[in-house]
């Protein structure tokens, strides 16, 4: 693709700066880092498997939502089910038909869609043959990851060659909540989404906490999807996790609050007062990404959250736009 990363990079430096300068009806200047896209041979595929349908979805609806949102760039990855599928041959060729889906897209909209590239995991060797061809020939902005693959986080000792390449790389990597293997058909009388996918953030993120992942690849820049889920408000058991662990020097040789606060987190469906007051007492404002989690959300609801925060004039540029910025140099 003739859009490589760091053109990417300059491009968003550069696009929206008069939004910056001029505030409220400027061109668009936010960088939504949790949107999702549909390419049509995905969403075949998962009805085939019997999932429901995806959402009625086009590049050009993502444009329209980012122009009403004042949103100069979206960082396009998969939801749930993913390219979970029990044939590894289909998952194989529907992660390169969506990575190739979304490079299309930011070479048609020029300056306005980059991608988290998706892996078919828990296929490692062909996760990174994907990954190659993803970051090195797409030039895709990072990977993008469910939180569980099966009975498996992302602490697994199996996932290690991922991480290893991932760390080499200095990678960004966003993660979105799935239902994993013990978790999908509860019978709770709500949607798996409402209750389960914010639980499973908080368990990718303990595994990779207390397996020594995060502390083992220190060079990879994790995003955690909603706000880091259920964790800001567990953080005391985290505590006593550490505190009683008998590995505690060996796998969290910084501290878990080194980790929690090098991790990145984004607004999506956390932008209501009790998730940010949670979430802003763990993670300072400069490691919050604006995310919208269009088309099940939409960006006013973002907006309209994080200003009734009340951030700082120079929080809220950088939660909106800055610090994807750094982030995506």
């Amino acid at each position: 693709m003739d859009l490589n990363r760091r053109e990417f990079s300059r491009g968003l430096l550069a696009a929206g700066a008069s939004g910056l300068l001029h505030g409220a009806g400027s061109e668009p200047f936010r960088i939504d880092i949790h949107h999702h896209l549909f390419p049509p041979s995905y969403s075949e595929a998962i009805v085939k498997l019997g999932q429901p349908a995806s959402p009625r979805w086009t590049p050009a609806s993502s444009i329209e939502e980012m122009d009403k949102s004042g949103i100069v760039a979206a960082i396009v990855s998969l939801s749930p089910p993913n390219v979970i599928f029990p044939d590894v041959a289909v998952a194989r060729r529907l992660a390169r038909e969506v990575n190739e889906y979304g490079a299309r897209m930011r070479q048609s909209y020029t300056g306005r869609f980059g991608l988290f590239a998706v892996l078919p995991l828990p296929d490692v060797d062909a996760s990174l043959k994907e990954m190659e061809y993803a970051l090195d020939s797409l030039k895709a902005e990072g990977i993008g990851l469910m939180t569980s693959y099966g009975d498996k986080w992302l602490g697994d000792r199996a996932f290690a060659p991922v991480w290893g390449e991932l760390n080499r790389r200095k990678a960004v990597v966003y993660t979105h909540p799935h239902s994993p293997d013990c978790c999908a058909n509860l019978k709770v009388g709500v949607a798996a989404a409402d209750i389960e996918w914010a639980t499973d953030t908080t368990r990718t993120i303990a595994s990779l906490l207390f397996s020594g992942t995060a502390a083992r690849y220190p060079a990879i820049r994790w995003i955690f999807s909603h706000g880091g889920g259920t964790m800001p408000f567990l953080l005391s058991r985290f505590q006593y996790e550490e505190k009683t662990s008998q590995d505690r020097e060996k796998v969290l040789p910084q501290g878990l609050l080194f980790e929690l606060r090098k991790f990145y987190y984004d607004t999506a469906q956390a932008n209501h007062p009790g998730a940010l007051a949670a979430l802003l007492k763990i993670a300072p404002p400069a490691q919050i990404l604006f995310g919208t989690d269009y088309p099940y959300r939409t960006g006013a609801e973002v907006i309209a959250g994080l200003a009734a925060q009340r951030f700082g004039a120079s929080e809220l540029r950088g939660i909106e736009r800055e610090n994807a910025v750094r982030l995506l140099k």
